[in-house]
């Protein structure tokens, strides 16, 4: 997987586990993520209140405002909320996902903030429903970062960056697997990858010059 773009992420993810797009930090915008907290039971000060909205399904499924979320969460730092706005008319930078990963009965959100210029993923996060309430159980704001359901498990992708790569072409990729345990995640598994420098972005060979 080279590149920030979505479809590479998700793709990358699958592949991995069978882990990322990310960018408000990177590419001019402003920093100021506090990394991965993953550690520690969920304390009840990290619950945003955001009413619930069904969709017209057959599974009648529960969906929510991911940015009204986002914003209202205490845990998100305060510049992924100051940069997200939207990209386009009424349209935000942000994806999410439904799925069952905390063994609570219903569906658990995934939210994930990207860059409006380049989709790269600034800050990543999950939620866990409390009645009508959603409790922020998992942050991730070291970009470019990207996180993903696979079969039950949350699968974080991480771009790997060395000196003088340039945003289109990271070195390689941390593929990391988390899973709940009863209050927090935990780590699973970590998969990385190194990427060829011979192609995508490596270097190119000088073209020949014909004499006359």
């Amino acid at each position: 997987m080279r590149g920030l773009d979505r479809a590479s992420l998700a793709a990358t993810g699958t592949a991995a586990a069978s882990l990322a797009a990310v960018g408000l930090f990177v590419a001019g915008c402003s920093t100021g993520g506090a990394g991965v907290r993953d550690e520690g039971a969920a304390r009840s000060d990290q619950v945003a209140k955001v009413a619930p909205t069904t969709s017209a399904s057959s599974e009648a499924l529960q969906t929510v405002d991911a940015v009204t979320l986002v914003k209202n969460d205490p845990e998100v730092s305060e510049a992924v909320k100051r940069d997200l706005k939207p990209c386009v008319a009424d349209e935000y930078p942000v994806d999410v996902s439904y799925g069952k990963i905390t063994a609570n009965g219903v569906n658990d959100v995934v939210v994930n903030v990207l860059s409006c210029a380049d989709a790269v993923g600034v800050g990543t996060y999950v939620y866990r429903a409390e009645g009508d309430r959603y409790e922020n159980v998992f942050a991730a704001e070291e970009p470019p970062v990207y996180a993903e359901i696979d079969r039950g498990d949350l699968v974080l992708t991480k771009q790997v960056y060395a000196k003088g790569d340039s945003v289109a072409f990271p070195s390689g990729e941390d593929i990391i697997t988390y899973r709940w345990s009863g209050e927090k995640f935990t780590e699973q598994d970590r998969v990385h990858n190194d990427y060829s420098n011979a192609v995508d972005g490596g270097a190119q060979p000088p073209t020949a010059s014909s004499e006359d």
